[in-house]
């Protein structure tokens, strides 16, 4: 069965969801309808004609067979002290050479104490050790042989034949018709005596995995959920591993992975069946008892035409492509319903929220700031503009006034150079701006900015640069955050669309030219913005690379 785990059904895009299929397909049909769709699908059935599907079978002689066709032969084992969970870090496992018929005997043993009914108990843990085995007598793996687990132990490697233990096994086992055409890396034997689970992963090549016998659960999360599954360090020896610990995820450390499951897929796969796993899908696989399993991995086709001296443009766009995403997460598009609800919260807000004693707080910060000593309701054009237009004027002045009335009380009084004041004025703003510099909700002055439609805007911005000019350069060269550039910038884009190319132009040189310095104006606004998309480009290190650079991230 395949089942979704989601309880938001909307999370999963109908296009990533997993088929069942109960004929193997064509070559063609499958690169052409499955292979190139980048998405997984199962195949019922897909190598019950296989020899091993029969002689390989634990409950039909299987593990006598296996003995005698390969028991000589030393494979090297996966050792785990976390066992039933087995992690893909070398410093969570290690290594070991294991003669196969030693593990045929630990499989036996699993046998017998399962039909017997004395469950998981090994005559290794009642005795503490194994019948001795030719010279690998007293191996670790002897007092808990449930710790071991036959991991990728090769049939076929085409990169390093001197690797392949198993060959002899080959004959017993076809590659499947719709994988003839591939040129394929390695074929490997998967084989676990006792319940196991593979810590989450995915692979750097397309996956076939068929099994033989037993029952494998496998959960499946797409590319595009890689950063709730917090992979580990690119630079790392596992960078292909989900760096959440399986038995006990903390949330408070890995706050992504609360909806990790929704985004996820679970199938189960019975002896005869085969799931493709395409290239960057994580996967946490669960085994039953005495499971034996057989893989194909090959190169997809996007890897195989990647021309080696087009990677650092191919790295470029792609990082681009994710730093782009995770600005649209933190700013998302709003629909028209959303920015009428917007309105109405703002208007209550507002309303709600003493605007006039804010009035009366801005007439004094507007004397002492030499703006003319006209009444506010005068400044702000209230006949001209609408009724949301004056409270966002009003709200914008009145936090710039805060912050300036905030920042001298914090000052020396001491202190009796006009610049000297102004430099630490300056810094004041710097320290507020950058406490809350990347999160919209933490934002008065970009929350503000964002809920407005683009002719409000305008209207606001031209009633700044006509009544509180000094106010609008203190806004933008002290205290416009960097997700507050970028909101300015996107109101910008967004007020382009909708009026002529002389209202543009009118509209800049109108707003530029209430600066001293206009490029002063520019750079601050661009360098903000920069900054803002600089932290994006971080978040995406950190969500997609599992690079921890530190500092504020927004909503992750």
């Amino acid at each position: 069965m395949v089942s979704n785990r989601s309880s938001v059904r909307t999370a999963m895009e109908e296009s990533l969801q997993i088929q069942r299929l109960e004929e193997a397909p064509s070559a063609r049909d499958f690169e052409s309808r499955i292979e190139s769709t980048n998405v997984p699908a199962v195949f019922n059935g897909c190598v019950k004609d296989w020899k091993a599907f029969s002689k390989w079978n634990p409950s039909n002689g299987g593990l006598d067979y296996l003995q005698e066709r390969v028991g000589l032969c030393v494979v090297e084992a996966m050792l785990s002290s976390s066992a039933p969970v087995f992690y893909g870090d070398l410093r969570s496992h290690e290594r070991v050479p294991l003669p196969f018929s030693a593990f045929i005997g630990l499989c036996k043993q699993r046998m017998r104490h399962s039909e017997d009914g004395s469950g998981a108990c090994f005559e290794s843990e009642q005795r503490g050790l194994l019948e001795p085995v030719s010279e690998y007598d007293r191996e670790p793996y002897e007092d808990a042989p449930q710790q071991i687990y036959l991991a990728q132990v090769p049939i076929m490697n085409t990169e390093n034949e001197e690797r392949v233990q198993l060959e002899s096994l080959r004959e017993d086992i076809q590659t499947p018709v719709f994988l003839e055409d591939k040129v394929l890396a390695s074929t490997n034997l998967w084989m676990n005596n006792a319940q196991a689970r593979s810590s989450t992963h995915y692979d750097p090549h397309h996956n076939l995995l068929c099994i033989v016998s037993g029952c494998k659960q496998v959960v499946l999360w797409p590319p595009s959920a890689s950063a709730m599954l917090y992979p580990m360090p690119i630079y790392g020896e596992a960078s292909n591993h989900s760096s959440i610990p399986l038995e006990n995820p903390d949330f408070s450390n890995y706050p992504r992975a609360q909806c990790l499951m929704e985004y996820s897929q679970k199938v189960i796969l019975h002896a005869g069946d085969a799931l493709f796993i395409p290239e960057g899908w994580f996967h946490q696989v669960d085994s039953d008892d005495l499971t034996i399993a057989v893989n194909f991995w090959w190169r997809s086709n996007i890897v195989s035409n990647m021309s080696e001296h087009m990677d650092a443009y191919y790295l470029r766009i792609i990082l681009r492509r994710l730093t782009d995403k995770e600005m649209n997460r933190v700013l998302p598009k709003s629909s028209l319903a959303e920015m009428e609800n917007k309105k109405k919260h703002t208007c209550v807000v507002l309303n709600n929220g003493g605007v006039d004693q804010n009035d009366n707080d801005l007439d004094q910060a507007c004397e002492r700031k030499d703006l003319k000593g006209k009444e506010l309701e005068q400044r702000t054009m209230s006949h001209e503009l609408e009724p949301l237009a004056i409270h966002a004027l009003h709200e914008l002045v009145s936090l710039v006034h805060h912050r300036v009335n905030a920042a001298e009380l914090r000052q020396p009084v001491q202190s009796t150079s006009t610049t000297d004041s102004a430099a630490s004025v300056k810094d004041e703003f710097t320290k507020v701006v950058r406490a809350n510099s990347f999160s919209l909700e933490d934002d008065p002055v970009a929350k503000i900015i964002w809920a407005l439609q683009p002719c409000t805007f305008r209207n606001v911005f031209l009633a700044m640069v006509k009544n509180f000019p000094r106010t609008l350069e203190a806004l933008i060269l002290h205290l416009l955050s960097p997700v507050g550039a970028e909101v300015l910038t996107c109101k910008f884009e967004e007020m382009d669309q909708q009026i002529t190319e002389e209202d543009r132009n009118r509209f800049y040189q109108v707003f530029y030219g209430a600066f001293d310095d206009q490029f002063a104006a520019m750079d601050a606004i661009l360098n903000g913005k920069e900054l803002f998309a600089l932290q994006a480009y971080k978040n995406v290190l950190d969500k997609y690379l599992g690079v921890d650079w530190g500092g504020p991230k927004p909503g992750v």
